[in-house]
């Protein structure tokens, strides 16, 4: 599993943990009942406290990206498309009001705004 820690970001190590595994599992690089590494294996990995891989595993779990069964370990969860899918619009939504603060704040009309981003989603990828 490729996670890749950044000491030049303010967000804490678990929380890069936690957005990578979730961003591979909502990318479909990580399919329903993978398997998710052991703590103490991704900690040594990372190079990274065993507690802060297990405050990561903690979040997913839950907020049900995966599921972790003693003896067996972790793998992602089987919760439906639509669970990911809602995870995604939160995302956006997060996005959407730094843009629409961006926009008030420097001025920029509701209108171009939305003619912006009507361009952007048009274009697609």
């Amino acid at each position: 599993m490729d996670i890749i820690i950044s000491s030049n970001t303010n967000m804490p190590i678990y929380e890069q943990i936690t957005s990578q595994i979730k961003a591979m599992i909502m990318s479909g690089t990580l399919h329903t009942g993978d398997p998710i590494p052991s703590m103490r294996a991704l900690a040594k990995s990372l190079h990274v406290s065993v507690i802060t891989v297990q405050k990561a595993y903690e979040d997913l779990q839950r907020d049900g990206f995966i599921e972790t069964t003693v003896g067996r370990g972790s793998f992602v969860s089987a919760r439906n498309r639509d669970f990911y899918q809602e995870e995604r619009q939160r995302q956006a939504e997060a996005h959407l009001e730094a843009a629409a603060g961006i926009g008030r704040q420097s001025g920029i009309s509701l209108e171009k705004l939305v003619e912006l981003l009507t361009l952007f989603y048009q274009e697609g990828p």
